[in-house]
C-alpha cells in the first residue's frame, strides 16, 4: 500500500475478507443452495457437497454443529458470536489504517528536518573554511618570521649546551688538577672516572670535534694517574716480593720484613689497588684489548681490571723472553715446558690472590673473582702461543699429536685443581679452529687404528685380564675388548670439553666408525674360526661382541651423551635429514646415539645361534640310541626294584652336561643364560616331537620316560635355575599325561571328545567341565587339546572297554 491510497479502500478490503465467510457458513449450516456475491463479477451458485470449504471452517462447523440436527438451535448464537468478531476486527483495521498515514507523515517530517540541518551545516563549513584560509594567508609571514627566530633560538641553545660541555670538562679537569696538585689522588681517580662516565654518554653526539677533545682530555689525565699509581703499585707490589716464581716460600707471600712493615705494605697494597680499580672505565675506553682471530670462535670476555693487569706484567715479560724467538726455551717438541709454567704460576699466586686482592675487589663492588682473572689473563698467553705454534707442526703427526694430549693435560687440571670456568675462553677454542680441527680427528683416527691393529695381534688379545680373579671375571672380557672399550673411553675424555656441540658430535661418529670397524675385525676372525664354534677363541670373541654392546648400552644413559643426543635431534632437526618418527623416537628417548650399532647385535645373535645349532647338532647325534628305545614293551615300575636312567640316555645326557659344562666356563654369565635357554627350548621340541610322538607308550615306558626327564635331563639344568623343568613344558605336560592312571585318562579322554563334539555341533554343555579346565587342573597349559588327544592315542595300557 503507497502512501497516497485512501485508507478506507483498504478497510473495505478487509470487510469483504470477513463478509466471504457468511454464506459459506450457511450454504453447510441450512443444507440449502446459497449464491455467494463476488463484486465485480456473475453470481455463480455454489452447491455445498462440491464447494471448497476451508478445512479450518470445517473444522469448526464439526465441532460446534456436528451431525446432530438438534444442534442447529445453536446456530443463531453462533452467526452474533461471528458478527461481534467480525465488528471488532473491522474497528482494529480502521485503528490501524490511521495510525499509520500519522507515523509516516512524522517521518517525513523528521527527514526534512534533517535536510535543513544538514543544510546549514555545509553552509557554516563553507564560512569556517574561507575563514581559517583567510587567516592562513594574514599569519604566513609572521609564521616565516617565526620559524627565522626559533631557528635562531635553537642553534644558540645547541652553542649553549656546547659551551657547557666544554665548561663541565674543563672544571673536571680543573678538579683533577687540583687533586693532584695537592696528592688528593683518590679523589682524582674519582673525578675521572665520572668524566669517562661523561664520555660514554657523549658517544651517540654527532659532534665530532667535541667528542675527540673530551677522549682527549680523559686520555691526558688518564696517562698522568695511571702512570703514578703504577709505579707506586709496582713498588708496593716489589716489597712483597711480586711475583712469586718458584715454589711456594716458607714466609707468607714472600715477604721478609716486620710485622709492623707488611701490615703497611699489605695497607698500601689495598690503597692502590682501590684508585686503579677507579681507572678501569677510562681505560676500558682507551685500552684495546688484543684479540685473537675471528675463526677461533673465542666466547666475550670482559678485560682484565687494570691492577691486575700491572700485576701480571712482569709474568707477560717472563713468557714472552722464554717463549718466543731464539731461546732454547722455545722449542716446538716441548709445549708442556710452557704450559706447566702457566700452571705453576696460577699455582703459587692462588693463595695470594683470595687472601689479600679478592677482599679488595669485594669491598669495591667489584663482581670478579681475582684468582680466576689472573688464570684468564695467563690462559690468554698460551692461546696466543698455540695460535702461533699449531700452523708449525700441523702435518707433523707426532708433534701435533703430542702437543694435542699436553694441552688435554693442561685443560683437565686447569679446570680440576684451579677451578677455570668452561665459559672462558680455553684452549679448547684454539683446537676447535676448522683446520686443526680437521687434523685432530685425521689423528685421532689414525692413531686408534693403528692401536686396533697392535691390539688384535696381540698373543694376549683373546685372554682376559682378570681371568684368575672369579669376582672381577664375570664378563670374560679378553684384552683386546678391553682395551679397545679403553681406547673409546679415552677419546671421550679427550673431546668431552670441547666447547660446541658440533664439534663433540663429529667425535661421536668417529666413535661410531671405530666401533664399526672393530666389529668387521671381529667378523672376519670369527669367520676363520666358525669350524669350531665351542673353541676358546670363538667364544672370546662372542664375550668381546657382548662387552661391547652393553658398555655402549650404558654410555647411552650417561648425562653427557644424552646431551649429544639432544645437540643431534636439534641438529637433524634444522637439517631434515631425519623423518618425523625418527625424530620423534629421538625425542622421547626411545633411542639413543648408539641405536645405530645394531650391527654388533647380529653379530652376537649369529654367533649364539651358530654355538646353538652345532650343540643341537651333537645333542641330536647323541640321542640315535635314545630315539629308538622300545617304549612299548619295558617292565612296568612295579617290577622293578628300583627305577634306573636308560642305558640308551647316557650318551645324550653326557654331551648335553659335557657341552653345558665347557660353555659355561667360557661364556659370560648373561651370554650363556641366553644359550642355555635356547638349547633347552630347542631340546624340549626335539624329545616332544622325536621321541615321545614318535613312539607308543606302555605303562612302564611312561614311567621310564618320565623318570628319564624328571629325575636325570631337568637336574643338569638345575645349576642354571631354581625350576627347570618349565623350560621343557612339552616333555613335562607329555609326562603327565602318558603317565595318568587309566581311571583319570578315560575321564579326560571322554571330556576332550565331548568338547571335540559339542564344538562341532555348536551346542555348548555347561554341565559338563570344559576341556581347557580339565588340563589346568592336571597341570596342563602349555599343550592343545589336539596335541592331549595324540598322546592319550600313544598309550597302550588301556583296559578292554571297547574305546
Amino acid at each position: 500500500m503507497s502512501y497516497e491510497e485512501d485508507p478506507a479502500e483498504g478497510a473495505e478490503d478487509h470487510r469483504g475478507c470477513i463478509e466471504k465467510e457468511e454464506p459459506l457458513l450457511l450454504c453447510v449450516a441450512g443444507g440449502t443452495k446459497m449464491k455467494t456475491v463476488n463484486p465485480g463479477k456473475e453470481k455463480i451458485p455454489r452447491d455445498p457437497e462440491t464447494c471448497d470449504i476451508p478445512f479450518y471452517v470445517s473444522e469448526f462447523v464439526e465441532k460446534e454443529v456436528g451431525n446432530d440436527y438438534d444442534s442447529l438451535r445453536k446456530l443463531g448464537r453462533l452467526i452474533e458470536k461471528l458478527s461481534e468478531n467480525k465488528l471488532k476486527l473491522e474497528e482494529q483495521v480502521l485503528t490501524v489504517s490511521s495510525e499509520v498515514p500519522k507515523r509516516i507523515q512524522k517521518a517525513l517530517q523528521n527527514a526534512e528536518n534533517s535536510k535543513q540541518s544538514l543544510n546549514q551545516l555545509l553552509k557554516d563549513e563553507r564560512l569556517l573554511h574561507d575563514s581559517i584560509n583567510n587567516h592562513l594567508l594574514i599569519s604566513k609571514p609572521w609564521m616565516e618570521n617565526l620559524g627565522v627566530l626559533i631557528s635562531q633560538i635553537k642553534e644558540v641553545e645547541r652553542h649553549l649546551a656546547y659551551l657547557k660541555w666544554i665548561s663541565q670538562i674543563e672544571e673536571l679537569s680543573d678538579n683533577i688538577q687540583q687533586y693532584l696538585m695537592t696528592n688528593n689522588v683518590p679523589e682524582a681517580a674519582t673525578t675521572l672516572a665520572s668524566m669517562a662516565e661523561l664520555d660514554i654518554k657523549l658517544q651517540e653526539s654527532s659532534c665530532s670535534h667535541l667528542l675527540t677533545f673530551f677522549r682527549s682530555t680523559v686520555q691526558f689525565w688518564h696517562k698522568i694517574l695511571k702512570d703514578k699509581l703504577s709505579s707506586d703499585f709496582e713498588e708496593t707490589l716489589a716489597h712483597l716480593h711480586w711475583p712469586f716464581i718458584g715454589p711456594a716460600q716458607s714466609q707468607p707471600f714472600g715477604l721478609a720484613t716486620s710485622p709492623a712493615g707488611a701490615q703497611e705494605a699489605y695497607d698500601n697494597l689495598e690503597t692502590l689497588f682501590s684508585q686503579l680499580l677507579k681507572l678501569q672505565t677510562s681505560d676500558e675506553l682507551l685500552t684495546k684489548p688484543k684479540q685473537l682471530p675471528e675463526k677461533y670462535t673465542l666466547p666475550p670476555s670482559p678485560p682484565v681490571v687494570l691492577p691486575i693487569q700491572i700485576m701480571l706484567a712482569p709474568l707477560q715479560k717472563r713468557f714472552k723472553y722464554h717463549f718466543s724467538g731464539n731461546r732454547q726455551t722455545n722449542v716446538l717438541s716441548k709445549p708442556e715446558w710452557y704450559l706447566t709454567q702457566v700452571l705453576m704460576w696460577i699455582g703459587n699466586h692462588a693463595k695470594f690472590l683470595e687472601d689479600k686482592i679478592q677482599p679488595i675487589l669485594d669491598k669495591a663492588g667489584f663482581p670478579v673473582n681475582a684468582r680466576l682473572e689472573f688464570s684468564r689473563a695467563l690462559v690468554m698467553l698460551i692461546l696466543e702461543k698455540l695460535s702461533a705454534d699449531i700452523p708449525c707442526l700441523l702435518y707433523d703427526d707426532n708433534l701435533f699429536c703430542h702437543l694435542v694430549d699436553e694441552v688435554l693435560l693442561f685443560e683437565r687440571e686447569l679446570h680440576t685443581v684451579h677451578g677455570y670456568l668452561s665459559s672462558s675462553p680455553s684452549c679448547m677454542h684454539i683446537l676447535s679452529e676448522e683446520t686443526c680441527f680437521q687434523r685432530w680427528l685425521t689423528v685421532e683416527r689414525k692413531f686408534a687404528l693403528q692401536k686396533m691393529d697392535s691390539m688384535l695381534s696381540s698373543e694376549a688379545a683373546w685372554i682376559s685380564q682378570y681371568k684368575d680373579i672369579t669376582d672381577v671375571d664375570e664378563m670374560k672380557v679378553p684384552d683386546c675388548a678391553e682395551t679397545f672399550m679403553t681406547l673409546l673411553l679415552v677419546i671421550t675424555d679427550r673431546y668431552k670439553n670441547l666447547p660446541t656441540a658440533a664439534r663433540k658430535l663429529q667425535f661421536l661418529e668417529l666413535q661410531k666408525e671405530l666401533v664399526d670397524d672393530f666389529r668387521i675385525r671381529l667378523t672376519q676372525v670369527m669367520k676363520e674360526e666358525s669350524r669350531a664354534p665351542l673353541g676358546f677363541r670363538y667364544c672370546a670373541i662372542l664375550n668381546a661382541v657382548n662387552y661391547i654392546a652393553t658398555v655402549l648400552a650404558d654410555w647411552a644413559d650417561n648425562v653427557f651423551f644424552l646431551q649429544l643426543q639432544q645437540a643431534a635431534l636439534e641438529v637433524c632437526a634444522d637439517n631434515s635429514t631425519l623423518s618425523k618418527l625418527q625424530l620423534g623416537q629421538l625425542a622421547s628417548m626411545e633411542t639413543s646415539v648408539f641405536d645405530d650399532m645394531i650391527n654388533l647385535e647380529r653379530l652376537k645373535h649369529d654367533m649364539l645361534t651358530r654355538q646353538e645349532d652345532h650343540v643341537f647338532r651333537e645333542v641330536k647325534d647323541a640321542a640315535k640310541m635314545y630315539k629308538k628305545e622300545r617304549w612299548l614293551s619295558l617292565p612296568s615300575q612295579s617290577e622293578q626294584a628300583v627305577m634306573s636312567l636308560s642305558s640308551s640316555a647316557c650318551p645324550l645326557l653326557l654331551t648335553l652336561r659335557d657341552l653345558l659344562l665347557q660353555l659355561e666356563q667360557q661364556l659370560c654369565y648373561s651370554l650363556f643364560k641366553v644359550f642355555w635357554q635356547m638349547l633347552a627350548e630347542k631340546v624340549d621340541l626335539f624329545i616332544y616331537q622325536e621321541i615321545v610322538l614318535a613312539n607308543h607308550f606302555n605303562e612302564g615306558g611312561a614311567a621310564q620316560l618320565q623318570f628319564d626327564m624328571t629325575r636325570n635331563l631337568f637336574p643338569l639344568f638345575s645349576h642354571y635355575c631354581k625350576r627347570p623343568e618349565n623350560y621343557f613344558k612339552h616333555i613335562k605336560e607329555a609326562c603327565i599325561v602318558l603317565n595318568l592312571n587309566v581311571g583319570s585318562a578315560l575321564l579326560l579322554k571322554d571330556v576332550l571328545q565331548s568338547a571335540a563334539e559339542n564344538r562341532l555341533e555348536a551346542v555348548p554343555n555347561s554341565n559338563q567341565p570344559t576341556a581347557v579346565a580339565a588340563l589346568n587342573e592336571l597341570g596342563i597349559y602349555k599343550l592343545a587339546q589336539q596335541d592331549v588327544e595324540i598322546l592319550l592315542n600313544l598309550r597302550t595300557n588301556w583296559p578292554n572297554t571297547g574305546k
